[in-house]
């Protein structure tokens, strides 16, 4: 008897031919989580499928009372958008990199978008605040500084769209899962980028989510409304304040260019 595989793409047929799939699995400041679960609301995605595995920690999600899967895929006009609400950990990142390009590749997917966050302003440690107040107070300061973006991608004319739109890395590393896909793009010659946004630390951090959605916008010419996410920053925090805590025992920093620790 075959063994298993170790990931599965369990997905209804596709309406998309040649979408962009856009990844967003927790990491630093859970940039990429914000940044996809708001872009399936704002578009109102559908849900087409699933990712499971035996890797993944034995847990269920509960919405409204509902159990849910925890990672999950939806599709719009050739949009495609993956999100989990687990930590991916080092263990399982090379399989289920090598299984969503295979699936990538499969559905004839033009471009892979990774999204991640980069920890590189002042970290008042929200983890360790008690009173929601407090952190409340804090996500309203925080909301009025503008967070930079720093992109990489897997080929010269996949590149070229970034310049202009966010700051390009010369050298540095991609930890955690958003550099494993990017590896496994990059031995396939399959086209992607990956956007990170600087954060504080490892708090849920919305502020960086809009920048990110901002050059989503210009590089796809997608209309995602930025300012009800800024709007939503406070709950947004205190909400995934949990799920932050889970990847900060999950995943170290790495150092990138000029020092700055490049996250996954």
């Amino acid at each position: 008897m075959n063994e298993p595989e170790k990931v599965n793409f369990i997905v209804k047929k596709l309406r998309s031919k040649n979408p962009v799939l856009i990844t967003g699995f927790p990491g630093i400041g859970l940039v990429g989580n914000i940044v996809s679960q708001y872009t399936i609301d704002q578009l109102k995605l559908r849900q087409i499928g699933s990712i499971d595995s035996k890797l993944f920690p034995p847990i269920a999600v509960l919405f409204a009372g509902l159990v849910n899967v925890p990672a999950r895929i939806y599709e719009g006009d050739e949009l495609i958008v993956v999100v989990s609400d687990i930590p991916i950990s080092p263990t399982i990142s090379h399989d289920l990199s090598k299984a969503l390009v295979d699936w990538a590749q499969r559905i004839n997917a033009r471009e892979l978008v990774s999204i991640a966050g980069i920890a590189t302003l002042p970290d008042e440690h929200i983890g360790t605040i008690a009173s929601d107040a407090d952190i409340a107070k804090m996500i309203r300061e925080r909301t009025k500084q503008r967070h930079r973006i720093f992109g990489v991608a897997t080929a010269p004319s996949v590149l070229e769209k970034l310049k202009g739109k966010v700051s390009i890395f010369g050298m540095g590393t991609v930890a955690g899962i958003a550099g494993s896909i990017m590896t496994e793009c990059s031995l396939r010659n399959f086209p992607a980028i990956c956007l990170l946004s600087e954060t504080y630390g490892t708090a849920p951090d919305p502020r960086a989510a809009v920048e990110v959605i901002k050059v989503l916008n210009s590089l796809y010419g997608v209309d995602i409304d930025t300012e009800k996410l800024l709007g939503q920053a406070e709950r947004i925090e205190l909400g995934f304040r949990r799920l932050a805590e889970q990847v900060r025992k999950t995943e170290e920093p790495e150092v990138g260019e000029r020092g700055l620790p490049l996250y996954g």
